[in-house]
């Protein structure tokens, strides 16, 4: 059985003490393939070296994260179409727009979302969605931008199940991760509605653990506590489960 990671931050400040460790445990917990969002480019070589040390294991993406959208994003953008220039990576995230840390920056947050939509049409690479509190505007800019060469994940999905719809609607895969294990989370009861084509899983370590580690560093390593969750809301076994969600990855990243 193997599982996909399709969002974590192993490269983070979180794991320098023992990076080796916890990407061992978590392949020997079938977690095989291990996607890598960007941040900005403070962190691109901390990415580039994870890749060089996992050849096999780690994809990486390129992009300007929501939160890191600030005076000098023009500069960032440069960067990272630079770096596609240099590498080879599966996507562009994660990109999006953020309005639960950062307001004051949001035509910026905006600007950036659509140049790197249209950089990912140019590479004809997925994207990666962050959201947090910004449906509506990132809705905005998907009706924008839609059609065939437009597709990718909606990171970390907690929005309703007509946000669901209107999502998918877009060519994107829902990213199931802790938040799915919640007694808060909400999206469980409706996530039996959306069909396991449309599904891929993550963690997003080395935050939002999944229970019962919430509140703690989360690790890839957790991804089967996730798979555990959906095999209760869809009622299949977790290795079909398994087997769809990183097929569905595949689609996706091509790879």
């Amino acid at each position: 059985m193997i599982l996909t990671d399709t969002h974590t931050h192993l490269y983070s400040e979180a794991f320098d003490d023992d990076r080796e460790t916890v990407i061992a445990n978590a392949i020997s917990k079938g977690v095989e393939r291990f996607f890598i969002p960007a941040i900005d480019s403070t962190y691109t070589q901390r990415m580039l070296d994870l890749k060089q040390a996992y050849p096999k294991h780690m994809f990486l993406m390129m992009g300007l994260h929501p939160t890191h959208v600030k005076e000098d994003y023009k500069e960032e953008l440069a960067h990272v179409e630079e770096m596609l220039q240099e590498h080879n990576f599966c996507a562009i995230g994660e990109i999006g727009i953020d309005l639960y840390w950062e307001k004051a920056f949001l035509t910026q947050q905006q600007d950036a979302f659509r140049y790197q939509i249209k950089l990912a049409k140019k590479y004809k690479l997925p994207i990666v969605i962050h959201c947090r509190e910004a449906f509506d505007e990132i809705f905005e800019i998907l009706e924008e931008e839609k059609g065939e060469a437009l597709h990718g994940i909606f990171h970390c999905f907690t929005g309703t199940w007509e946000q669901a719809q209107k999502a998918i609607s877009y060519n994107m895969k829902l990213g199931i991760g802790g938040v799915v294990t919640f007694k808060n989370g909400k999206i469980d009861k409706f996530l039996e509605k959306v069909d396991l084509s449309h599904i891929v899983l993550e963690t997003d370590a080395p935050y939002l653990a999944p229970t019962p580690y919430r509140g703690k560093r989360n690790e890839s390593a957790y991804l089967p506590k996730i798979l555990e969750k959906l095999e209760l809301i869809y009622r299949k076994d977790i290795a079909e489960i398994a087997e769809i969600t990183t097929n569905n990855s595949k689609m996706v990243f091509g790879v």
